[in-house]
Parts: structure tokens; C-alpha cells; sequence
């Protein structure tokens, strides 16, 4: 009786796993992450290569998640990391320009120069409140 118990288990949490990771990938394409950023680096014949890269990133990080995957300080983790951010940082930028923040903004704040040092600051200020999570003991408790 509890084999019949765990595979139930096992088939809710795949089943589940399967019904995120679909929203996932369909909010991804809804934005097009994908084709705009092959169209701003010019890199349209490697459409499939950035999916691939989307889906193994997507099960590596999920494994990571299950496993407890322990890396070592180094420069594989630099990399990691910087990948990471990158992802966020073209995810934000797709759903900012989806739902035409941007343009909103610069006409609503009379802006008409300057929009690069704009999102760079917003760059920056993320970049800054990761670190000071990361590097600053004790500065976020969960649950606190």
C-alpha cells in the first residue's frame, strides 16, 4: 500500500512539474525572448541553439534544486552566475518592452534623453541589491 502511495506522489509531482515548466516556457515565447534577442545580436540562425540553452539551464537548475548540487567557489560559479543574470536581465527587459513600459515612461516623464543612463541605473541598482544580499551577512532573514 505505501509503493501505491509513492507513486501516487511521484505522478502529482511530475504531473505538476510538467504543468509549470509548460507556463514557464509559454510566458518565455509569449514575450519572445528568444527571437528578440537573435534579432538584436544578429545571431537568427542559432534560434535553436538559445532554446537548447533555455531547456538544459532549466533542468540543470531544477536537478540543483532537488540534489543539493554543491560547486565550488571558482570560476564556474562566476559563470553561473553572470549567465543568470543575463537571463533575468533579457527576461525583464522582454516583458518591459512587451508591455511598452519603456515608451510609457520616457513620455510620461517628459524624457527625451539620457534613456541609456536610465536603465543602466536600474541595472545597476539590481546589481547592488544582489551583491549586498549575497556578501552582507544577516542584511535578509527569511521569515524576519
Amino acid at each position: 500500500m505505501q509503493i501505491l502511495s509513492y507513486a501516487v506522489l511521484i505522478l502529482i509531482g511530475f504531473g505538476s512539474g510538467l504543468v509549470i515548466s509548460g507556463a514557464v516556457f509559454a510566458f518565455i515565447t509569449a514575450i519572445g525572448i528568444v527571437p528578440r534577442l537573435a534579432q538584436k545580436t544578429q545571431t537568427q540562425d542559432h534560434i535553436k541553439l538559445y532554446e537548447s540553452a533555455i531547456v538544459v539551464g532549466g533542468i540543470f537548475g531544477t536537478m540543483a534544486g532537488i540534489f543539493n548540487l554543491y560547486i565550488p567557489i571558482g570560476i564556474l560559479v562566476a559563470v553561473l552566475g553572470l549567465s543568470i543574470g543575463i537571463f533575468y536581465g533579457v527576461l525583464a527587459m522582454s516583458l518591459a518592452e512587451v508591455l511598452n513600459v519603456i515608451p510609457i515612461l520616457t513620455r510620461r516623464g517628459h524624457v527625451q534623453k539620457g534613456m541609456f543612463f536610465f536603465v543602466l541605473s536600474i541595472a545597476f541598482g539590481k546589481l547592488m541589491g544582489a551583491l549586498i544580499y549575497a556578501f552582507v551577512p544577516g542584511f535578509y532573514t527569511p521569515g524576519s
